[in-house]
């Protein structure tokens, strides 16, 4: 099945192989549709003190506060003002809750194992690529936010989100 709506019986039977698609500029990139936890309109970004470089700041969702992942800085992409038309995927981590922008979010895909291709077989040391999948439009990555900050990055975002 392509970028679209399923029906209820093909959303549970498939749900392990579904990846929500969205864009940053003109490169597709993709999360396990397990866990994206929402997509929202972008909102207000606070700074958060102390926090590493790749974090843009932390957004109240709810009553919680979640950081935003600055994906464009992880990937080397030029850098660009966040515009209304943006959104906030939220997704969740082994860790917490966290926030990525995307400048559009374009669906789900379903694809079969078959269909992905592990980042090992492709590329070595991408630590938060965890394979790639073809759409009809090109190439898309699938990113694996477990591995999305590295030890140090986790421990000084760990500091920062404590309470004052």
């Amino acid at each position: 099945m392509e970028i679209g709506s399923q029906s209820p019986d093909e959303f549970v039977e498939s749900n392990a192989n579904q990846f929500v698609i969205f864009a940053l500029d003109e490169q597709h990139y993709a999360l396990r549709l397990l866990a994206v936890d929402q997509i929202v309109r972008v909102v207000e970004i606070a700074p958060l003190p102390q926090a590493p470089e790749i974090v843009l700041g932390v957004i109240n969702i709810q009553g919680g506060i979640i950081p935003v992942f600055h994906i464009r800085k992880r990937f080397h992409l030029p850098e660009r003002e966040i515009n209304l038309s943006d959104h906030l995927i939220i997704a969740c981590t082994v860790k917490r809750l966290v926030a990525l922008v995307a400048d559009t979010v374009i669906g789900v895909a379903t694809r079969t194992d078959e269909e992905v291709t592990v980042s090992e077989r492709i590329f070595t040391g991408l630590d938060y690529v965890e394979g790639v999948m073809k759409l009809d439009d090109g190439l898309v990555f699938i990113h694996d936010l477990d591995t999305f900050l590295s030890i140090e990055e986790e421990q000084v975002l760990e500091q920062a989100m404590m309470p004052a």
